[in-house]
């Protein structure tokens, strides 16, 4: 016997964020689903494709392939297949296929999608019956174990240029949106990686993260709108030092383009801008005098958020 099933996920650009893992009295919060993040940004139509295959076996395996190569780290994506597995008795050799389309590392969530479509396509492989607060919730305890990540699962289940009020797991999470146009892209500029268990472990960052991360917050929901949003984010990106000069020149770029607006990848070095249909192209040409075709990443907004496919 052997079971196929896909999923895909769509990428998300983190804007700002906010650690929350601990306590109001600074003590560790024990409980996965009650760690993430308070922030917001955009969910995109690049993503991660996941393919489950599975068939009966003496042992259990799990084997992970990205792009078409053996992928041994992808911690995360293991945690949640293990976590599934532990949900049924039989030993199965499991075969599971990334194809992302962003660059992984800087800031576009990859993460977060392929532990998401890992979950969605392997509860359907294993004909599980899970709901999707529930594959989400999975997702979200896998990221923060690894520490990949801290509320991505939970934007890219919805869609949209998303706002995290409060953090936590999918259904305890508070997430609303912003309204935007449905034609409205975003323009990205690829520098390099950041990894975001450095940010994570620094103290030093951390407060600075998190008291600016609040404030933005507050300065977002005051204006909740497209253009204010983007204002504040990339304020954010200055006041806590991960923006650099060769960011402030793609930010000025975009801006002299035409773009509604422009920010920083949380973490990562990269320039999301977001523009009207009718002027992507002056972005984009924009970005070339600076940066190779291959660092510039064009995509629409994603508003179905994950699903099963095929």
């Amino acid at each position: 016997m052997q079971e196929r099933a896909k999923a895909f996920a769509p990428a998300g650009i983190s804007s700002f964020f906010e650690i929350c893992d601990t306590t109001k009295k600074g003590r560790p919060i024990s409980k996965p689903d009650r760690i993430g993040a308070r922030g917001g940004g955009f969910v995109i139509e690049k993503g991660v494709l996941t393919e489950i295959s599975l068939h009966r076996a003496a042992k259990t395996s799990v084997r992970t392939f990205i792009n078409g190569r053996l992928a041994t780290e992808a911690e995360t994506t293991k945690t949640v297949a293990r976590t599934l597995l532990e949900r049924t008795d039989e030993k199965y050799d499991v075969r599971i296929e990334h194809k992302i389309e962003v660059p992984v590392g800087a800031g576009f969530g990859s993460s977060a999608a392929g532990a998401l479509s890992t979950a969605l396509a392997l509860s359907k492989a294993l004909d599980l019956t899970c709901t999707y607060n529930e594959l989400g919730k999975i997702a979200h305890a896998a990221e923060v174990k690894c520490k990949t990540g801290l509320g991505t699962v939970g934007a890219i289940m919805l869609g949209g240029c998303i706002i995290t009020v409060e953090p936590g797991a999918p259904s305890i999470a508070l997430i609303d949106r912003i309204p935007i146009p449905h034609d409205y892209v975003i323009v990205a500029g690829v520098l390099d990686g950041i990894r975001t268990k450095d940010v994570l472990a620094s103290t030093e960052r951390r407060l600075a993260v998190n008291a600016e991360g609040r404030k933005t917050l507050a300065n977002i929901l005051a204006n909740p709108s497209l253009e204010n949003f983007l204002v504040c984010c990339l304020e954010f990106a200055e006041r806590t030092g991960f923006m650099t000069e060769r960011l402030r020149k793609l930010v000025k770029l975009a801006q002299k383009a035409g773009a509604i607006g422009a920010s920083q990848n949380m973490v990562g070095e990269a320039i999301h801008a977001v523009t009207t249909l009718e002027n992507v192209e002056r972005v984009v040409q924009a970005f070339k005098h600076v940066l190779p075709e291959e660092k510039i990443v064009v995509t629409k907004i994603d508003f179905q958020g994950a699903r099963l496919v095929g």
